[in-house]
């Protein structure tokens, strides 16, 4: 039987697999691919060079995006050689995919804050040492210099509006009341551009995206076939979504971002923990490396002790300790069952329990409030009677420690001046105790 782990996962392909791209297919990461029998052999083969794409749209990556860093690594584990492409160019200009209005494109110091704050983000997934060494690129180099006039004769006459009209995205916005602007029409030239300028520098031969980009993916193929007269190659990851149908990593509107001062480390550890059994074997699969024996070992424990949710935990450790980093991951663990009542809330590192308690009801209340006011202002009750009752219930207590005086005030004891209010056995609220 598995235990609940003390360290996570060393990243490292399922031993089990000869072949990468069975370990890929089997984890449930390819949609849509060119030729899968070529795509299994090649990456069989000699190594490769691969690569994907990130466009700066924000000051973060987030979990969509981590699907296709992790994919990056399972393939560089295996020999191949990763380049991880920052769009500089194409973050100026906009993908049309996935919506139904034109983007509003970001000043363009804002754009180059943003791609620093992203390469940063994809090298932390990636090795540079080795023979297969990772390298970060970034499309500007190649389209900055590229004059209009050239950018059509050279490009843009290997390209069919006819072709080009029918990818998925570009035929919605059409349809669309909003329609498209030629920028955003123009951007699968912009990236099949980037696939040929890395086939021409580095003999890459594969990108990886998300399916929805899938056109955009074969932009590039379809060009270098043209151009060069050979074929490359391309795979699409499956969109990740939840067992009901609803979107993967959305929750009241609030994106699940791999940038600690975006989404604490807390949330995200919580995010996962909060996994649907119905879900939480795809998301290990996807999103961790344990091996198959060991996942399908967590299916064994969903079916017979899903109240010990011993998946769930797992797969909050092992993606918070590969996104955050191991002192992270055992410091929200440790918050986590503080609050809940299975350690010591005053052991807690400050800036975890803070970030924690913001996750939870909360207010910020002036030294030595009562704890009467304290609960009303946090939410736990609605009435100073209704606290007055609770506490002659022995319901209520402050910083783990049970409240029988209703005269009792909330100091701020624990670490970074901060209280912890209980209502019962599972309700929580914080309080910020300030001047």
């Amino acid at each position: 039987m598995l235990n609940a782990p003390v360290s996570a996962t060393a990243p490292a392909n399922d031993p089990t697999f000869d072949n990468v791209w069975d370990e890929l297919v089997w984890r449930g990461l390819v949609h849509v691919s060119t030729d899968q029998d070529a795509l299994r052999a090649l990456l069989a083969g000699d190594p490769i060079t691969y690569y994907c794409g990130f466009d700066p749209t924000a000051p973060s990556l987030h979990l969509g995006n981590l699907v296709q860093l992790l994919v990056l690594r399972r393939l560089q584990l295996a020999g191949h050689r990763p380049l991880g492409l920052v769009g500089g160019s194409t973050g100026l200009v906009g993908d049309p995919g996935g919506r139904d209005a034109e983007r509003v494109l970001n000043p363009k110091d804002v754009v180059e804050e943003w791609v620093g704050r992203l390469r940063a983000q994809v090298e932390r997934f990636l090795s540079f040492e080795g023979d297969n060494a990772a390298l970060i690129v970034n499309n500007l180099d190649w389209t900055a210099p590229l004059s209009a006039i050239d950018f059509l004769r050279d490009i843009g006459k290997h390209y069919r509006v006819g072709t080009m009209i029918k990818k998925d995205a570009v035929s919605a916005r059409l349809n669309s009341e909003a329609g498209i602007s030629y920028t955003e029409f123009s951007y699968q030239i912009l990236q099949g551009l980037d696939y040929l300028e890395l086939f021409r520098q580095y003999g890459c031969v594969l990108q990886t995206g998300g399916s929805d980009q899938w056109g955009n993916l074969t932009s590039g193929v379809d060009l270098i076939h043209r151009v060069e007269a050979t074929s490359v190659h391309a795979i699409g990851t499956p969109l990740i979504t939840n067992s009901d149908g609803t979107k993967f990593g959305k929750s009241m509107g609030n994106a699940i971002w791999l940038d600690a001062d975006m989404c604490s480390p807390y949330r995200f550890y919580q995010f996962w923990l909060n996994t649907d059994d119905a879900d939480v074997l795809e998301r290990l699969r996807v999103f961790t490396f344990l091996t198959r024996a060991e996942i399908e070992e967590y299916g064994r424990l969903v079916e017979t002790e899903p109240f010990r949710r011993a998946a769930q935990r797992r797969l909050a450790l092992e993606v918070t300790t590969y996104v955050h980093g191991a002192d992270a991951a055992a410091a929200v663990i440790a918050a986590s069952e503080a609050l809940f009542g299975q350690g010591d809330l005053t052991g807690l590192d400050a800036a975890t329990l803070r970030t924690a308690l913001e996750e939870l009801p909360n207010a910020t209340l002036p030294p030595e409030t009562g704890i009467l006011t304290a609960l009303v202002e946090t939410g736990l009750v609605s009435s100073m009677s209704e606290g007055r009752r609770a506490i002659a219930q022995g319901g209520v207590s402050l910083d783990g420690v049970k409240v029988d005086d209703e005269s009792a005030v909330v100091a701020g004891s624990l670490p970074g001046g901060v209280s912890v209010l209980r209502r019962g056995k599972k309700t929580l609220a914080g309080v910020f105790v300030g001047a």
